[in-house]
């Protein structure tokens, strides 16, 4: 677990390092016109967003509704998990979990989120969503089940904290591949097209978008995962 976890802080620095030297390895000469549109209008121009922070205006401005809603999928993910848990100090822990009828329940309403989640992200591409909002939405799926069934019964059908964490790191890695192939193969950091095909098999996949998304959904909710699974962990560490 200690090389998962210094492993994907090594691929976070070489991710940050790569991001630095893109501007050395592949130099432009002019700006494209997206990137001109907004460094004419974040604080001057007829379409101003007020602001001289670039990034700041575009999240906040001319994608703010994007934005709002990761926002509000991030704080019903929260509020998800903060109502699980209310109230119910012992019950995460109990090796029998709730009745047959919490369990059937928890199944059904497991099964519809894992859906609604995967559509989220995998769709992201053509539709409101992507990998951190499906990816949030996945986490709640593994924390209905500790609280349904018990914590243990997570683990027995196999999803522990380590093997979210193995999880987590392929979606990191997958997204380093992803942005470093282009200087492989003569682009730039993190170039989506032409580097990457728009279809595939007759099917739009916009080219590393989906590829992002898809890693991005791994990456998240792996990770809440592991945040619900130490949170479930009794105080004092012991195993109940």
């Amino acid at each position: 677990m200690k090389k998962l976890i210094t492993l994907s802080i090594i691929l976070l620095a070489v991710l940050a390092g790569a991001y630095y030297l893109s501007s050395y390895l592949a130099p432009r000469a002019e700006l494209n016109a997206l990137g001109e549109f907004y460094l004419r209008n974040s604080y001057f121009g007829e379409h101003s967003a007020g602001s001289p922070e670039v990034v700041t205006a575009i999240l906040w401005d001319y994608r703010g509704l994007d934005t709002y809603f990761e926002t509000a999928v991030l704080f019903m993910a929260i509020i998800s998990a903060v109502s699980i848990f209310r109230n119910i100090p012992s019950v995460s822990f109990h090796p029998r979990g709730f009745t047959n009828i919490t369990k059937t329940g928890v199944k059904i309403v497991g099964l519809i989120t894992f859906v609604a989640a995967a559509t989220t992200a995998f769709h992201g591409h053509i539709t409101p969503g992507g990998g951190f909002q499906g990816g949030s939405m996945l986490a709640v799926v593994p924390l209905l089940v500790i609280v349904g069934f018990s914590k243990k019964a997570l683990e027995k059908a196999g999803l522990n904290k380590e093997r979210a964490l193995v999880i987590r790191t392929i979606g990191l890695l997958t997204i380093a591949l992803a942005a470093f192939y282009p200087l492989l193969a003569g682009g730039r950091f993190m170039q989506n097209l032409s580097i990457y095909p728009k279809e595939l098999y007759g099917m739009l996949v916009s080219g590393s978008l989906s590829l992002f998304n898809m890693a991005e959904f791994l990456a998240v909710g792996a990770g809440f995962t592991i945040i619900f699974l130490l949170l479930s962990n009794p105080e004092g560490g012991s195993e109940a």
